[in-house]
């Protein structure tokens, strides 16, 4: 190979990118198309084709629609030339997904906990990876990564400095995962985990400026600003669980009082229930029921929510918020209340052209979103590394 200058290999990376990109969004599409989109040369895209060949990124099929002449070939994004495994950690279950390249699902793992220590969280993540690797179907990449999505704040370096829910603090999930398994891992906030998910697979696809609420045993909110996960100074946004919606209110696991999460979340519906051992679950068959006590819980959980909501939305003005988690499963009982509090209290302005959507990805978000950032570095890196040889 000829020794390229570092600015060259740079622009060829990044157009390599850029025409992978394009198949994998546009898909099938000709190399006519891809230059005449990207502006790139046809040579130039000619070449970077047959490089992503060779690497069994993308194959070929034919011949497409002509415009008149030799009718083109097809390229496609070989979805299934590697796997990625997301785990999403939440306080009273580890669900697994093993997808391919594009977010579809192989195989999964949905598991009740009782005890959410980090010793034995971890020994039940690295048990699902393990499952996943002898179950996968051959590849050429294998698992190119795994994806972490964590109830707590996580910072750049990837370690759980927070997770008051899950009892953690300053943990090093990532690296313990990375050095069992030696794959690329990535650790993030299952809220923002859950916003990117819904943006790139669900009921977000359409937009640009999302507000995705994780509703479950707590709450996490993932923001979405021009199309780009927003995760603050240090990565630490979205704490919105842990606003304080009532002045000396209820205590919670934070330190603090009154926080959001102690008024709106799946612990409170559990706390508040009369019913000794209920789950979520069974408070949705009894809600199908019409039970009295549990419709009338649901209305309240339904209306703190909605305040939440409404400050959020006044905030940030968006054009969509997505409510997930596993709260979104009461979607029935909880729509009415959440709709009515923002009726009557989001500033007019904000409630025009504003949509609220329940997750189209059901308890599958925040596990997809993480999936899918394993995929987004794998696509990344594999560029470096080939640029590298």
């Amino acid at each position: 190979m000829t020794t390229m200058t570092w600015n060259q290999q740079v622009v060829k990376k990044n157009n390599k990118s850029l025409v992978l990109q394009m198949i994998i969004d546009k898909e099938p599409i000709s190399r006519a198309d891809i230059a005449q989109v990207t502006g790139l040369n046809k040579g130039t895209v000619s070449s970077m084709v047959n490089e992503l060949l060779e690497e069994d990124l993308i194959y070929e099929s034919g011949p497409g629609e002509s415009s008149g002449g030799r009718r083109p070939v097809l390229l496609h994004f070989n979805k299934t030339a590697g796997y990625a495994i997301g785990i999403d950690i939440g306080v009273n279950y580890i669900l697994s997904v093993l997808t391919d390249l594009k977010g579809n699902i192989f195989f999964e793992k949905n598991e009740a906990i009782q005890d959410s220590r980090f010793s034995v969280v971890k020994e039940l993540v690295k048990e699902s990876i393990h499952s996943f690797l002898n179950e996968m179907p051959p590849s050429r990449y294998g698992v190119v990564g795994v994806g972490l999505g964590v109830a707590g704040i996580v910072d750049k370096e990837g370690m759980v400095l927070l997770a008051p829910n899950l009892g953690w603090k300053n943990v090093t999930l990532k690296a313990e995962i990375q050095e069992v398994f030696d794959l690329p891992v990535i650790i993030e906030n299952e809220a923002n985990a859950g916003a990117y998910g819904e943006k790139q697979f669900g009921a977000g696809q359409n937009h640009e400026n999302i507000i995705y609420i994780s509703a479950g045993i707590g709450i996490g909110v993932g923001i979405i600003l021009n199309g780009e996960l927003y995760q603050g100074n240090n990565g630490y946004s979205g704490e919105f669980g842990h606003m304080i919606i009532e002045v000396n209110g209820r205590s919670c696991s934070c330190g603090s009082r009154g926080c959001w999460e102690m008024y709106a979340s799946e612990h409170t519906l559990l706390q508040m229930t009369n019913y000794s051992g209920a789950t979520l679950d069974s408070l949705i068959d009894l809600a199908g029921k019409d039970d009295k006590d549990t419709l009338e819980l649901f209305e309240e959980i339904g209306s703190y929510l909605g305040y939440g909501i409404n400050n959020i939305i006044n905030t940030f003005n968006p054009q969509q918020v997505i409510i997930g988690n596993r709260l979104a499963k009461a979607k029935k009982w909880l729509e009415a209340p959440i709709r009515r509090t923002i009726d009557k209290h989001t500033l007019s302005f904000h409630q025009n052209e504003m949509e609220v959507h329940f997750s189209s990805l059901s308890i599958y978000s925040s596990a997809l979103g993480v999936a899918a950032f394993a995929v987004e570095n794998f696509i990344k890196e594999g560029e470096k590394t080939n640029e590298m040889m």
